[in-house]
């Protein structure tokens, strides 16, 4: 896997910037990262936990993918397994954290052991990841516990 560097954010703003933007389907695609991910995922749970993720987070993804000019489709776009690990993995790693702040959260997600691309290659291989199961719906991990 190429390595990425870790691109944290500069502000509180900035996360909500993401977070409102994927929410109200206005974010530019050229913003939608992989650190906006985590990010948008963290700060919907600390600072809108009125929103179910697993329940509703499919249908937010799904419909910015649209907005932004994208498509949900068996090989492109949403991603079922791979959210639902996400905000497993985004929810424990807040539970146990110390910072204090969106900013300080965000960040130390981002440079944590959870935060590198291939993080879910702990737990699942390539074959079963990018499955048409695995795309369309939850999928148990394959190589290792969550």
């Amino acid at each position: 896997m190429t390595d990425h560097p870790i691109r944290l954010f500069a502000s509180e703003e900035a996360i909500r910037h993401v977070g409102e933007g994927l929410l109200a389907r206005t974010l530019p695609k050229a913003e939608w990262t992989h650190e906006a991910h985590l990010a948008a995922c963290a700060w919907l749970v600390l600072e809108r936990p009125q929103i179910a993720l697993e329940r509703e987070l499919p249908g937010i993804i799904s419909s910015y993918n649209i907005a932004a000019g994208g498509e949900n489709t068996d090989t492109a776009g949403y991603h079922e397994t791979l959210t639902q690990l996400y905000i497993i993995g985004v929810r424990r790693f807040l539970d146990g954290c110390a910072e204090a702040g969106l900013l300080s959260k965000v960040n130390a997600l981002l440079a944590s052991d959870m935060a590198p691309r291939d993080w879910p290659f702990r737990f699942y291989s390539r074959a079963v990841l990018f499955s048409l199961a695995a795309r369309r719906g939850w999928v148990e991990p394959d190589l290792a516990a969550i």
